[in-house]
């Protein structure tokens, strides 16, 4: 699962280049390396099931679009792979490179925690502020384990808790008009 590095240096999105092709996920926030090894099978059921659902909304409005572990990067040093990520079709236009990357953020942002202290570390408190600073209108945190989700929503200028919503609750948002999909649906 994800690890901070011991070094004390700043990572930049030039060193990813130089990272071998191994199968490990590396992102960098606020200059900090972060490794990733393979996720859960409950972890990844949670990503499809979302991104299925998101899709299928999207596909039936036509609003936007949803993906599975794009690359957002943000600039030098804060280069991230969510697990989810939803952005309106005006705005992909503008924020997608001609590699495919977003170099924006997209308005809502899904991470699923994977076990431990610092993977929680990464999502609550790293990934959290990055995507607050950047501007991501929306943040789904989703804890498969516990069967829930946190949702963060801009408030001014940054995203605080605006829900923890159980198995028996339906996952809705003002993003997402009409969008809605039960919580115990990402975890059976």
């Amino acid at each position: 699962m994800a690890q901070r590095t011991t070094d004390t240096m700043r990572w930049t999105a030039a060193d990813l280049d130089l990272l071998p092709d191994d199968g490990s996920r590396y992102e960098i926030v606020a200059g900090e390396l972060l490794v990733s090894r393979a996720p859960h099978w409950g972890h990844q059921k949670a990503c499809v099931r979302l991104c299925a659902a998101l899709d299928a909304w999207s596909t039936a409005t036509e609003l936007g679009e949803a993906s599975i572990a794009p690359g957002v990067l943000f600039g030098e040093s804060d280069n991230v792979i969510p697990d989810v990520v939803w952005v309106s079709r005006g705005r992909l236009e503008v924020i997608l490179d001609a590699a495919g990357h977003l170099t924006a953020a997209p308005e809502l942002v899904v991470e699923v925690l994977s076990p431990g202290a610092d993977n929680e570390r990464r999502d609550r408190d790293l990934k959290l502020r990055l995507y607050s600073a950047r501007g991501v209108r929306e943040y789904w945190l989703v804890d498969w384990r516990a069967q829930q989700v946190e949702v963060y929503r801009r408030e001014q200028a940054s995203l605080a808790l605006a829900a923890t919503l159980l198995a028996g609750d339906t996952l809705t948002s003002p993003l997402l008009p009409g969008f809605a999909y039960p919580v115990a649906g990402i975890f059976a």
